[in-house]
């Protein structure tokens, strides 16, 4: 079974502490190594999700579904050209466009899986909203079922409105989640749990749970 190696963490460990150019060109040998495993990796997590969300597209691969690892530093005060981490993105549109999906960030004590809809455009949000308000039974099955809070806590409250959204009022008993601008969950890893030879069913795992939500956000926005 494919994980992430030791070797691989390593490399970000390094990249972080020399995020210059020239370091990075003289060691680019060990950049393609650590990416190898990365897209490795997944590779073995994207046959698995196929299997549970039939809607990820089967000519995605995993060297598509690998973030790029240069920063995008125009509008950014730090400078520094490169991530110090890995980022794996599946959904239907692929990695690209701002759609509900599955994420996983490898790093160095920071790696996590993710999934849902981060920031919505102002027309998604609107739908989603609107479903969350017409079917909340529904939502709340999904995310207050044992096992998601278990495994997830809560929704993240990033950037949650202090008042109501246009159109809703103090009273509406769903309020608390239609403030919500962002509807997504993370799950940490340890370091020793991403070496581990059941990352990828650890991982799967958690796209599963993620899965009812990513579908519930989809129907609200088709």
């Amino acid at each position: 079974m494919i994980t992430i190696k030791t070797q691989t963490f390593q490399y970000l460990i390094t990249l972080a502490q020399n995020n210059n150019r020239d370091w990075f060109l003289d060691n680019k040998k060990e950049y393609e190594t650590a990416l190898q495993n990365v897209v490795s990796f997944a590779d073995n997590l994207l046959a698995k999700l196929q299997i549970i969300d039939t809607s990820i597209p089967n000519n995605l691969t995993g060297k598509k579904s690998v973030m790029r690892i240069y920063r995008d530093v125009r509008f950014s005060k730090d400078k520094t050209p490169y991530k110090n981490n890995f980022g794996i993105s599946f959904s239907s549109l692929g990695k690209n466009g701002n759609f509900p999906g599955y994420y996983i960030q490898i790093q160095p004590n920071n790696s996590f899986i993710a999934g849902g809809y981060w920031m919505p455009e102002a027309a998604h949000l609107k739908a989603i909203r609107q479903e969350i308000d017409y079917n909340s039974t529904l939502f709340k099955n999904i995310i207050e079922a044992k096992k998601f809070e278990n495994y997830f806590e809560e929704l993240s409250q990033t950037d949650k409105l202090k008042t109501c959204p246009k159109g809703y009022t103090t009273n509406n008993e769903n309020i608390e989640l239609l403030k919500l601008k962002s509807f997504t969950v993370f799950h940490s890893f340890t370091d020793e749990e991403m070496i581990d030879a059941n990352i990828v069913t650890d991982v799967t795992n958690g796209f599963t749970l993620i899965c009812p939500l990513i579908n519930f956000l989809k129907n609200a926005i088709q």
